[in-house]
């Protein structure tokens, strides 16, 4: 059975009813006791790691950025099928540090760290990626203190973007990384200093679902990469080359022709490989990843017609799901794909518009969709959501109960 247009989905769906890594979400939902709660599917996020694998040059290493989705027991499951963890946080760092990844694997990115987690890092042997020529300084006033030679990489602010992406992380002024124009001078400083360089983490921006840009992007990178290349104390053992895969949430959002990208890489390794011998070339990604393996999951509290205008309530909302509510970085508030999820087939006359409990008008998860066939005690499914769902959210706020995360 397919799922409503307004829906696209990965999850199948048998009997009306969406179903969990095998499982029918009522199912799910009686095992686990309570709504609301995210759910993941890690069968689906080893087939989209295989997918990449099977897409990508063989010498191009995959690295899981945990900010995308920091759940222990998901970040532990990760550890056995990439090559890598990115962090951007102590907390972070825990939890990639309490899983089966080498510390030499994980490397720690981000603006404003702290003595405190550049001193935990630089101990702990994680690859520490230097966002600015003062934080280099601090890192290695604390190597002598310590008796240290932290591993480093330059976080490069790149001269270009990545187009059309959701994130411009790269181009113009940005608080990430140093300007590729001022590199060549940290650099002749870096020499001084006893930071062991290892190579450059050149991002340029995220959620991009157009495969060229993309392309675009990972040749400016290398190209960068050379430029920089000439003026850095040691030879680039590592290149991380960004990530910016984008995955579909709203209607006319298009895929990304994987294999597209992993041919063009394919075009461009020869010349890498010759120019940087002993380098490892990164791919890291989160989103990509995670998103789309993800659930979550509201019950129905109250069904209420106000001024010829159905609302359902539910005990979910913002405060758990603020990327689906719109307040995380959308300009303009488009719906992220959502369903009844144990009556997944509808009227599309019957619209409904789904909120939650919060006294704020901006506590909306679906406006005005097609799910007014849904009762008091349904389940609405929000998909895309394995990615800035729970952790991106103001879970304090009103003081509700955290929802539950299961990874099944």
């Amino acid at each position: 059975m397919n799922l409503p247009a307004h829906a696209p989905s990965l999850f199948p769906v048998r009997d009306n009813q969406l179903q969990i890594a095998g499982q029918p979400l009522n199912q799910l939902a009686e095992a686990i006791g309570s709504t609301p709660f995210y759910a993941y599917d890690s069968g689906m996020i080893a087939e989209r790691i295989n997918q990449l694998r099977a897409a990508l040059p063989a010498d191009i290493r995959l690295h899981y950025a945990i900010k995308a989705n920091p759940m222990p027991a998901l970040v532990r499951r990760m550890s056995g099928l990439v090559d890598g963890f990115d962090v951007a946080s102590a907390g972070e760092l825990r939890i990639a540090l309490d899983s089966d990844m080498p510390p030499a694997q994980i490397s720690f990115a981000g603006p404003g760290k702290g003595d405190d987690e550049l001193k935990a890092a630089a101990s702990a042997g994680i690859v520490i990626n230097l966002e600015s020529a003062a934080e280099m300084e601090r890192l290695a006033r604390i190597a002598v203190a310590e008796g240290l030679r932290p591993k480093v990489l330059l976080r490069v602010n790149p001269d270009f973007e990545l187009k059309s992406s959701g994130m411009r992380m790269g181009g113009g002024a940005k608080p990430f990384g140093i300007d590729a124009e001022r590199v060549p001078d940290v650099l002749t400083r870096l020499r001084e200093l006893p930071l062991e360089f290892l190579g450059f983490h050149i991002y340029s921006g995220s959620q991009s679902l157009k495969t060229e840009a993309i392309k675009e992007a990972q040749r400016h990178t290398f190209d960068l990469a050379r430029r920089l290349a000439q003026h850095a104390p040691a030879p680039v053992r590592l290149l991380n080359l960004g990530g910016g895969f984008g995955i579909p949430y709203f209607p006319g959002d298009t895929r990304l022709d994987l294999l597209s990208i992993g041919q063009h890489l394919a075009t461009l390794m020869p010349a890498a490989r010759q120019d940087f011998p002993e380098a490892e070339f990164v791919l890291e990604l989160g989103r990509y990843l995670v998103g789309e393996a993800g659930i979550y999951v509201a019950r129905v509290l109250d069904r209420k017609i106000s001024r010829e205008q159905v609302f359902l309530i539910t005990d979910g909302g913002l405060h758990q799901h603020l990327a689906a509510s719109g307040n995380f970085g959308q300009v303009l508030r488009k719906n992220y794909p959502l369903l009844v999820g144990n009556r997944v087939l509808s009227d599309p006359s019957e619209n409904a518009t789904v909120v939650g409990r919060l006294c704020t008008p901006l506590d909306v998860l679906g406006d005005n969709m097609p799910v007014g066939h849904a009762q008091v005690g349904d389940l609405i499914v929000v998909l895309q959501s394995g990615a800035y769902g729970l952790t991106a959210s103001p879970t304090a706020f009103l003081g509700h109960p955290a929802p539950a995360e299961v990874l099944v």
